[in-house]
């Protein structure tokens, strides 16, 4: 008998804003996979008993290879148990979900994807700030920061990214924003566009910082390394409203 996978978005971490439906089939599960940062209070609501299993991947450190995490999923399901994808975020933004539901076509389980919020959504809200306006920002762009090397991509589109009229979003660019904020400045953009920092957005050491893309990009430069999550908006809306 073959079991089934539901994909769970798990959001930032805080376990009230994941949905009602995945809280319910998080319940039910006899095997849950799970993200770092989709991990803590949110496994809370994991049935006693269940099999709990760390697959994350995570910048600079020790991570589960993908063709591992889809082997563990096609072998759970064929095994007739239910399983739990928990991924952060929402899993169809940057969350490599497209692999892993290929993995689980070819061997025939089924599976159904529960959406979620999305970081670009939890820091404007943590903000105080839209991601939209009428007549001066009607467009919002989600870009990642890092190719599969890590390293900035080469083909982007820089002329939109560059449109001051839009609300950019950068995921996983922490590492690659003083490259990009050198291409867009090249490319048009002013260096004292506004810009949002957000990092461990749910979680109790979540920060904000409000800036510009320069500044931002020079700070950046001078951080090194770090192990928290961030995500980026830069545009006219990013400097809108006071802290």
């Amino acid at each position: 008998m073959s079991g089934f996978v539901t994909f769970i978005s798990a959001g930032p971490g805080d376990p009230e804003l994941l949905t009602l439906k995945g809280a319910a089939r998080l319940r039910d599960a006899d095997v849950v996979l799970y993200d770092d940062l989709a991990s803590g209070a949110i496994l809370d609501l994991a049935r006693p008993g269940a099999n709990l299993v760390a697959v994350g991947k995570r910048a600079g450190r020790p991570s589960t290879k993908q063709h591992h995490v889809n082997r563990l999923l096609v072998d759970y399901a064929a095994a007739g148990v239910r399983v739990v994808r928990l991924k952060s975020g929402d899993a169809g933004i940057f969350g490599r979900l497209e692999e892993e539901l290929e993995a689980l076509r070819e061997a025939g389980i089924g599976y159904e994807i529960i959406p979620g919020i999305t970081s670009a959504c939890v820091a404007a809200a943590q903000a105080g700030i839209p991601l939209t306006r009428r007549h001066t920002s009607r467009r919002v762009q989600f870009v990642t920061g890092a190719d599969v090397t890590g390293e900035l991509p080469q083909n982007l589109n820089w002329a939109a990214l560059a449109d001051p009229e839009a609300t950019t979003v950068v995921y996983m660019g922490r590492r690659t924003f003083p490259a990009l904020v050198a291409k867009l400045i090249e490319h048009g953009l002013a260096p004292d566009t506004p810009a949002l920092f957000a990092e461990s957005l749910g979680r109790p050491d979540e920060r904000l910082v409000r800036t510009t893309i320069a500044e931002l990009a020079e700070q950046l430069a001078r951080g090194g390394a770090a192990s928290t999550a961030a995500v980026i908006l830069f545009g006219a809306l990013a400097g809108d409203y006071p802290s």
